[in-house]
């Protein structure tokens, strides 16, 4: 490990972009450069100026300096970001996935680090870059990443296992669920046309049921209809039975009456009756004498 805490092939790397960068940082300082040369070759051909015109040449050198460097900045970051997604492309093709601190990046001791490193490697050291240093593409992940990336992939295989294993589990429970909801649906089924059952017997005992009462309401008023037709018949005959009567009674006292005085007008019957007239003469006369031999009390 060296000052950087890389690996040799890794810190390889970071110097050929550091390489780059101070190639592209000399070539920005040259462009600043040549602007100021530019304004003296240009404008300081005389020996006095007035404030307007050395206001108006500063003016004019500031937009040309701020628009060099302000795209130089531009495309510094550009640069960065295609370098990060090399990174990030290589990574990905591994299934791996990288983060990054952007904290760090302002770290002064980490910045100071970095310039040390760069001093030492640039200013302090005349040899000509390696041939590892010199590469245009980065290179595949050596036997080290192989073996993080069979980390990897045994702990997705293993994630994958207990993915597996949970979705057996949910399936065995949409399984039972699903089959429980079909019993219930069935026995929903079932209590429904023992319902329908049940009220289509209701049903029919209640039509019966009110035949039934329709039929004796019916038979009810034909027993009171004939009873009263009955009752007004007995009240007639009675009424002509009691007619009859009467006029039987009348027919019968009237008889005795012509009977007794068809008697009396008989000759036995006058016969008779003096006969028992002078009975009861004599009767009188026999409790006169009688009376007389009487002792009084």
């Amino acid at each position: 490990m060296a000052e950087l805490g890389l690996n040799e092939h890794h810190q390889n790397e970071a110097i050929s972009y550091m390489r780059f960068a101070r190639f592209k940082r000399g070539l920005c300082l040259k462009t600043v450069d040549s602007c100021f040369q530019d304004l003296k070759d240009s404008r300081l051909v005389e020996e006095t100026f007035t404030v307007d015109e050395v206001t108006e040449m500063l003016d004019g050198l500031q937009t040309v300096v701020h628009s060099e460097v302000e795209s130089e900045l531009i495309n510094t970051t550009y640069t960065n970001v295609l370098l990060l997604r090399q990174l990030f492309a290589q990574a990905e093709k591994w299934y791996l996935k990288l983060q990054t601190d952007i904290s760090e990046l302002e770290n002064r001791e980490l910045l100071e680090q970095v310039a040390e490193f760069e001093k030492s490697e640039f200013t302090s050291s005349n040899k000509k870059p390696s041939a590892d240093l010199i590469k245009p593409k980065l290179a595949p992940i050596n036997e080290g990443g192989s073996e993080l990336l069979n980390k990897a992939v045994a702990c997705l295989q293993e994630e994958n296992e207990k993915l597996k294993t949970r979705l057996r589990t949910i399936e065995t429970q949409a399984t039972a669920a699903l089959d429980e909801k079909s019993k219930l649906e069935k026995s929903l089924k079932d209590l429904q046309m023992i319902q329908g059952d049940q009220k289509t017997n209701v049903n029919k005992d209640i039509t019966e049921l009110e035949n039934r009462v329709a039929a004796l309401k019916c038979q009810l008023e034909k027993t009171l209809n004939d009873s009263t037709a009955n009752q007004k018949s007995l009240e007639e005959n009675l009424v002509t039975t009691k007619h009859d009567l009467l006029k039987l009674q009348d027919q019968l006292s009237t008889a005795e009456k012509e009977l007794e005085k068809k008697f009396q007008q008989t000759a036995a019957y006058r016969n008779m009756k003096e006969i028992l007239t002078k009975k009861n003469e004599q009767i009188k006369d026999l409790r006169r004498r009688l009376s007389k031999y009487e002792p009084e009390d």
